[in-house]
């Protein structure tokens, strides 16, 4: 049969496919450090290389920063755009890896043989998935099974500020009846995913100043105004007790999960106890009435990344700081607007300043949430593709990241994304060892094959 002669490429062809991942690996291509401007170009050349070794029309495409790579193969059936990213995060600290991050190796661990290295999950691993499929199906049939355009972007790790004027510029060449998407994970060790609401986000840092220089504490203490208290009051008054959120407007436009999706994700046992075992904890902290899976995919949350003010060094230092900063995320859903949330937010501080004291804001980002209607053909295909693959069935769900590219996708091109990945919860990416499991890549590859046959049928 024509799938099964694919799938038995893609077993005969595993050692080859890992040797070829780890020979990505390999390029160091952090893309927010300057310093590896040069690795990220190389990254992008062996990607060229590489589909142009499989019969793609590729070619790299300069941008401000960080090049694209965007290839094409012509093919019966659906037209499918294949996004990924070969750029990866900073790996310090460097003292915690066991092994330097960009000698990539296969190691044995007690759940498995792994692929060790940074970009070996997050993207390169999941990225290669595809590409792997089409080399496997290339190699049976001499074409691929659908028109396939591949799309590869070297910033995701650095907010990617040349993306939506590429997508722009070049909407016409990119274009496709859906877009795939490999950068998101299996739901527990083996229930694959198919990521239909991406949260949104936004980004505050506030700054409140008081005193026009740090204050003796004993002199001016009592009397003078101290800007980490007026800070703490502002971020005590976000939440009220049961876990809702306060900003004025905050739910405007947030609607309840549909009873069909609910009933999906009921239907995946999850155990709140058990998620936050994991990081030492064990008592849900949200929203009152919500369910852990509700809480992390489809409720908007409010958190406090980080707070500063006053003498932060060893020993004691008895002072009235003169400012106090906070930086605060809103993880947002459909419906919710950043830029009206950005206002609300900040009014809300500046009804809380007391005199003598000002304020000053700084936007870190704000991206809408996402949505993918599952009505397009291809979420169904692929959802029974992947269930044949994998020993239990696919589900659609929720992440409670952002992922903007499928937000582009919607909004500039005018196409669906369909979000399906292999990654795990321990892959450990953005930290330092990280890993893919070498089933996970070889399944993934796998689960490509099905879903492209299913796709072209």
């Amino acid at each position: 049969m024509t799938l099964n002669a694919v799938l038995d490429q893609v077993d005969g062809d595993l050692e080859s496919s890992v040797a070829r991942l780890l020979e990505l690996l390999r390029i160091p291509s952090i893309s927010t450090d300057p310093a590896y401007k040069g690795d990220c170009d190389t990254a992008a050349e062996w990607l060229v290389d590489d589909l142009q070794s499989i019969g793609f029309d590729v070619s790299k495409r300069p941008t401000t920063g960080h090049p694209m790579v965007v290839a094409h193969a012509e093919g019966e059936g659906p037209h499918v755009l294949f996004y990924g990213h070969y750029d990866v995060q900073p790996v310090d600290p460097l003292s915690l890896w066991d092994n330097p991050p960009f000698e990539p190796r296969l190691e044995d661990t007690d759940k498995g043989p792994v692929i060790r290295g940074r970009g070996s999950s997050d993207d390169k691993g999941q990225l290669m998935t595809f590409v792997e499929a089409c080399r496997a199906w290339k190699t049976v049939h001499g074409s691929l099974p659908a028109k396939i355009s591949l799309f590869f972007e070297g910033e995701e790790e650095s907010g990617s500020p040349s993306l939506v004027p590429f997508m722009q510029d070049n909407a016409d060449e990119l274009k496709a009846d859906i877009a795939l998407i490999c950068d998101t994970g299996l739901f527990g060790e083996s229930t694959p995913a198919i990521v239909t609401r991406l949260r949104g986000l936004l980004g505050e840092e506030l700054t409140i100043t008081g005193p026009n220089k740090d204050l003796h504490s004993g002199m001016y203490g009592g009397i003078a105004r101290n800007p980490v208290r007026v800070l703490s009051k502002i971020i005590a008054s976000l939440h009220d007790a049961t876990g809702k959120i306060m900003v004025p407007n905050f739910y405007d436009g947030v609607e309840e999960l549909p009873t069909n999706i609910a009933q999906q994700w009921n239907d995946l046992g999850f155990e709140d106890a058990e998620f936050l075992g994991e990081v030492g904890l064990g008592v849900p902290a949200g929203e009152d009435g919500r369910t852990g899976l509700e809480m992390i995919w489809s409720r908007p949350t409010c958190e406090v990344n980080g707070i500063s003010g006053g003498y932060q060094g060893d020993g004691f230092k008895t002072v009235l700081p003169s400012v106090a900063s906070a930086k605060i995320s809103f993880r947002l859903v459909p419906g919710q607007d950043p830029l009206k949330l950005r206002e609300s937010f900040r009014a809300f501080v500046q009804a809380q300043l007391p005199e003598d004291c000002t304020v000053e804001f700084k936007a870190h980002g704000a991206s809408s949430a996402s949505e993918m209607s599952t009505q397009h053909p291809a979420f169904e295909q692929a959802r029974a593709a992947l269930s044949d693959e994998w020993p239990n069935p696919a589900a659609f769900v929720g992440c409670g990241g952002s992922i903007p590219i499928a937000g582009h996708f919607k909004d500039i091109l005018g196409m669906d994304a369909m979000l399906v990945g292999f990654g795990k919860d321990d892959d450990q990416i953005h930290s330092p060892n990280e890993k893919y499991d070498l089933s996970s890549f070889h399944k993934g590859i796998r689960s490509w094959v099905r879903v492209l046959d299913a796709m072209s049928k």
